[in-house]
């Protein structure tokens, strides 16, 4: 992007917040365009400033910000929303990957990562913390692929409490990919980014993200971050 990214940055601890809207605003990529302290202010900022990405908290006052995550993507259609929290709970990241969530970051990130983090987001990608990924598809591995749709209805129902698995999860959705998607979604559940996956492949980037595309559709899934963990779930990568 030519212009600064324009970012709202949500979070109830002032300090925390006033400190992280300092920093980021020594970034010439970066243009702080607002901050709010919980889920009501957020969406007055995102109304008034248009925000390309949103860094938000999950532990606000009234509204979780997982809780939130929807009305935001409403109100701005094109905006990014990036996780940025204390929470190490892996229903808390699987539950903000299923409401929309671009990343998810734990407030221990450098802000070198940090600010990579936000430019890839708004190249397109999906960035979650190491520790975090570990523990996502740890969780998903330690369910058994449903065979049948009854048995996918029975894991999407909820009936242990769990949070849903993403995507279809019978395995004939596989089937639906291509040769070379499979491949892509392989190189996905590795952690590749677009580039890299383009050098391996031998293909150009732009084609990288039309499969990519293509993948997130036939799977009916909503990020790369949730292609990844479904193609780890199934060992894939």
């Amino acid at each position: 992007m030519t212009m600064p990214i324009a970012l709202l940055v949500v979070d109830d601890h002032t300090l925390f917040r006033r400190g992280l809207v300092a920093l980021l605003s020594q970034d010439e990529r970066f243009r702080v365009a607002g901050e709010a302290g919980d889920i009501g202010e957020a969406l007055r900022c995102v109304e008034r400033s248009k925000p390309d990405l949103i860094l938000l908290d999950n532990h606000l006052p009234g509204v979780l910000g997982v809780d939130g995550i929807g009305t935001l993507k409403e109100a701005a259609p094109g905006t990014r929303i990036l996780m940025l929290t204390v929470s190490e709970n892996e229903d808390d990241l699987s539950a903000a990957l299923q409401a929309g969530a671009d990343g998810y970051l734990l407030k221990t990130v450098e802000l070198d990562r940090l600010s990579e983090s936000i430019i890839k987001v708004l190249d397109g990608e999906s960035v979650v913390s190491p520790e975090m990924m570990t523990k996502l598809v740890a969780a998903f591995r330690s369910k058994a692929p449903p065979t049948s749709h009854g048995e996918a209805a029975a894991v999407n129902g909820g009936r242990n409490g769990d949070a849903p698995v993403p995507g279809l999860q019978d395995e004939s959705a596989i089937a639906l990919l291509s040769a070379r998607e499979r491949e892509v979604l392989a190189l996905i559940a590795r952690g590749d980014s677009n580039k890299v996956i383009a050098r391996k492949l031998d293909i150009a980037e732009t084609t990288v993200k039309i499969h990519v595309q293509h993948i997130l559709r036939k799977l009916q899934l909503s990020s790369r971050v949730q292609a990844a963990v479904y193609a780890a779930g199934r060992e894939l990568g």
